[in-house]
């Protein structure tokens, strides 16, 4: 089933990494009137959204106004877990932008869809899409628990710059 949902006023626009360092599946979930869409993505994607609507915010206008105080972190809801398959689709391609007539950051997040024999989009597949209106407070709020769950990974190694696995990690430049 393809999920096309928009979120005009959601109640929480938020992230979280499931499972240890080094295999962990990134979520990013929306609620709001009534509905809890979950998503899964990488941590690149989540690390891109949140540098991307920080430099957004601070090129609003009134940027020299303090933003609300980040909103209390609101945890993804109960039952989701990517490694039983509960999330609504995998995202692929992000939009991020701004409307100014109503002060909201607009996040729209895309199914990612098979590629044909010519390396595109598969032309039969419809493909899911969220939209959330998310206000400057929650905005925030995203960015700096997003920063937060993204170093949460691994340390990288200060010789190779690779990341260090619990159970040991090969250096190439130790080597």
């Amino acid at each position: 089933m393809t999920v096309y949902r928009d979120f005009d006023t959601p109640d929480a626009f938020t992230t979280a990494a499931l499972g240890r360092p080094g295999q962990r599946i990134f979520l990013i979930q929306v609620r709001g009137e009534g509905e809890v869409v979950t998503l899964k993505c990488e941590k690149q994607q989540v690390a891109a959204i949140a540098h991307f609507v920080r430099e957004l915010l601070a090129d609003l206008p009134d940027g020299d106004v303090p933003l609300p105080d980040a909103l209390d972190l609101i945890p993804l809801a109960q039952g989701a877990s990517a490694s039983a398959g509960t999330f609504d689709f995998v995202v692929g391609p992000i939009g991020v932008a701004y409307d100014r007539d109503i002060d909201r950051v607009v996040v729209q997040l895309d199914e990612m869809v098979p590629l044909d024999e010519n390396g595109e989009p598969d032309p039969d597949v419809v493909a899911g899409r969220v939209r959330g209106l998310i206000t400057r407070g929650q905005a925030l709020a995203f960015c700096d628990h997003a920063d937060d769950v993204v170093a949460a990974g691994r340390p990288n190694c200060r010789w190779c710059g690779f990341p260090i696995d619990p159970d040991g990690h090969p250096c190439p430049r130790m080597n």
